[in-house]
């Protein structure tokens, strides 16, 4: 519920309520200088100045990936965040957590970590995600917002960051975390659904990927502690079209489309039906 997590929020207009947060009244967010937001019917706020970017995830992006993840097909990556977010911290009262979810999607990390005692933030640039979001947990506030721009979160305020498959930003993430606080970041290793990628002609995974994401870590954030979780899938053709369409793969086809290069195979068709699946979770503190 957003009224849970409004004293976390910044004021993207003016950024003046970094102690007391916003407030939520009635179906307005509001900050200390008057600047005020309309919550969404769906329950969310949006707190994007101007409007949506051409990048952020459609509607059928979203519904292809609540979907996929629905299906418990990444179970037992969710199932490695949440015990990494569980870990018992000294700093911590009663084992509340706050957590926020950057590049959030349809909250499904998220909520999977989220217990009855804590409260959590789903960030999302997406209208059509932050939609979803608000329902995957009733302890889950839902904003749109840009992690490239920054975060509309006061200073200090998260024990645990997830960044799962999403934009990163170091600077920001180390300066909404609490000094105990710590950011699980979920990326590909190289041969992440490299059949999949082969068969259908999908983005490549760059070869210094991890190296690059610790370089920019660097001066934010050190890195504790990282583990690799692999597994095999058997999945449906339809399955497969979801988690091609689910990410920015849908766009990188669409633009293919436009630019009248061929479409390659249909993902829903002679797909492999087994898919390796290779992430790297990776644990970060303040540095």
């Amino acid at each position: 519920m957003l009224a849970d997590v409004a004293d976390l929020l910044l004021c993207p207009q003016c950024r003046a309520a970094d102690v007391h947060g916003l407030a939520l009244q009635g179906r307005t967010v509001r900050c200390p200088r008057g600047h005020s937001f309309d919550l969404a019917k769906q329950g969310y706020v949006n707190l994007l100045p101007g409007g949506v970017p051409r990048h952020a995830d459609t509607a059928g992006m979203v519904a292809a990936r609540e979907r996929f993840l629905g299906s418990g097909a990444y179970a037992p990556i969710r199932e490695a965040v949440r015990t990494a977010a569980r870990q018992p911290s000294p700093d911590v009262s009663a084992g509340s957590l706050t957590m926020l979810e950057a590049g959030a999607g349809t909250g499904y990390y998220l909520a999977g970590c989220l217990t009855d005692r804590d409260r959590g933030l789903a960030l999302d640039i997406s209208p059509a995600a932050a939609r979803r979001a608000a329902r995957a947990h009733p302890r889950i506030g839902a904003v749109v917002a840009d992690t490239w721009a920054g975060l509309p979160v006061r200073t200090g305020s998260i024990d645990v960051l997830l960044a799962v498959f999403a934009p990163r930003n170091p600077a920001e993430f180390a300066r909404v975390l609490a000094p105990h606080g710590r950011a699980l970041v979920v990326a590909p290793l190289p041969d992440h659904l490299a059949g999949l990628r082969s068969t259908l002609g999908l983005l490549d995974i760059e070869e210094d990927k991890e190296a690059h994401l610790l370089a920019r870590m660097s001066g934010h954030l050190v890195a504790a502690d990282s583990t690799d979780i692999r597994f095999t899938l058997r999945l449906t053709p339809a399955a497969v079209a979801d988690l091609v369409g689910m990410g920015p793969n849908a766009f990188h086809r669409r633009s293919e489309q436009r630019a009248g290069a061929a479409e390659g195979p249909d993902p829903a068709a002679g797909a492999p039906s087994e898919v390796e699946v290779a992430v790297r979770l990776w644990e970060f503190t303040r540095a």
